[in-house]
């Protein structure tokens, strides 16, 4: 069903109207650095969704490794290896446009998120690079985000998807394999069971 035209939000004043204001609590956790609490979430954590908002528009990206892939170097410093993928680097030529960043850290089993937002850019340092180095392999480039704001998210969102609840998980094969939507998303240009036959060695080979 479309949304009707009259029903648009369209002004900070017509927002107000909706929502009950944040408590002082949702105002006052939000912090400019990164204390030991931050470090030791995204010490624990192996996941993280990077967005970004450059001249071709938005981007969320996944990014992901062991846990602690992502360094604390100082509290307002925080280092995020860009590991291999498909070299697209559309959050990265985002970053080159705008710097403005948010990272959001999850830690499977824990409901309750961390948020990070600041200003990256894009380092080719050999010395940074190598303090990333897995299996002899160092990432192309790493990020360096200067931290302006960090805060604990509520666990309501993970709470209400049970994200972590094993009866919960979906059996791979009732949803298309990747080379089904490659297919059909290329045009036939991707053959769908050649790619899946290959998929979990590609994966595992070109890790890093």
């Amino acid at each position: 069903m479309e949304p009707r035209h009259t029903h648009w939000v369209t002004s900070a004043d017509e927002l107000a109207e909706l929502y009950e204001l944040p408590s002082e609590r949702a105002i006052a956790k939000q912090i400019s650095y990164l204390d030991q609490h931050c470090r030791t979430f995204i010490a624990a954590s192996p996941f993280a969704v990077l967005a970004t908002c450059g001249d071709a528009g938005v981007n969320c990206s996944p990014r992901g490794d062991a846990p602690g892939f992502a360094h604390v170097l100082d509290e307002q410093t925080l280092l995020i290896p860009d590991r291999r993928g498909n070299n697209r680097l559309d959050s990265i030529r985002n970053i080159l446009d705008a710097p403005e960043v948010g990272v959001l850290f999850l830690v499977p089993g824990v409901e309750e998120t961390l948020r990070v937002n600041g200003r990256a850019r894009v380092s080719r340092d050999p010395l940074i690079r190598l303090r990333f180095s897995v299996r002899g392999s160092e990432p192309a480039t790493v990020l360096v985000i200067h931290v302006r704001e960090a805060f604990i998210q509520c666990s309501r969102a993970l709470v209400r998807s049970r994200l972590w609840d094993p009866e919960r998980h979906v059996p791979r094969a009732t949803l298309p394999s990747l080379g089904t939507v490659l297919a059909a998303h290329t045009s036939g240009r991707v053959d769908a069971d050649e790619y899946d036959r290959g998929a979990a060695a590609r994966v595992n080979e070109t890790r890093y």
